[in-house]
């Protein structure tokens, strides 16, 4: 297909928001003193990640707002040990979110396959983050340069899977939908919404997934077998 436009997932895509985002916490565990309320860090996250995942699912249905997802993901795990400190959570949140979009590592052979598709392929990012923290993550890890407009669920207060954010991004990009390829590690957003809309996907399945609903179009486990396919 003579694609043109590729859009990127951002998170666990690009940049490894998982590594970015375990680093952050634990700078944060160790500077408010959280072992005086959990076992270890492990215990801590546990009890976030848990949590987070929940929240997420909430936020993308419309059951939550971005205030009361971080809200809530912060002091949940100490509302689950028994500690109920608003302030201390607040303090941890707002701390974590300016700390963590500085941080720099991209998953594996990202810097390079960006370089070789750049010069051939209009190339953006399409993500479910806040407006706040992917551009700076982008810059921090120095790959906003390969980018020539960032689409986000901010924007318009619709997160993907929906097909509205897709088309959005297509005006918002000036892409024709033949011409564009959505390229994304999470099925049920990126690879499912990208589909409802007609578009063509490449699945980084990372993870291993084997309950796939339909055959994506292409599916992908390291990062270079995009510089085979495009």
């Amino acid at each position: 297909m003579p694609y043109k436009n590729l859009f990127f997932d951002l998170d666990d895509m690009l940049w490894a928001f998982s590594l970015n985002a375990r680093d952050t916490y634990e700078e944060m565990y160790q500077k408010y003193g959280y072992d005086r309320f959990f076992d270890s860090f492990e215990h801590y996250y546990s009890i976030y990640h848990r949590r987070n995942v929940e929240l997420w699912a909430e936020y993308a249905d419309g059951k939550v707002t971005k205030e009361e997802l971080n809200r809530q993901r912060y002091l949940y795990p100490l509302e689950a040990v028994g500690v109920s400190d608003a302030a201390l959570a607040k303090a941890y949140e707002e701390d974590a979110l300016s700390v963590m979009p500085t941080k720099s590592k991209l998953m594996l052979h990202a810097r390079e396959v960006l370089e070789y598709l750049a010069p051939k392929y209009n190339l953006y990012i399409l993500s479910n983050g806040f407006q706040e923290l992917q551009p700076h993550k982008m810059r921090s890890s120095g790959i906003d340069k390969y980018f020539k407009k960032i689409v986000l669920s901010d924007d318009i207060g619709i997160l993907k899977p929906w097909p509205e954010i897709f088309h959005f991004a297509l005006s918002a990009t000036q892409s024709e939908l033949w011409e564009s390829l959505m390229i994304g590690d999470s099925w049920e957003n990126d690879i499912a919404g990208a589909a409802g809309v007609g578009m063509h996907q490449v699945f980084y399945n990372i993870s291993g997934r084997t309950d796939l609903s339909f055959t994506p179009t292409y599916q992908i486990t390291d990062l270079k077998e995009l510089m085979e396919l495009l």
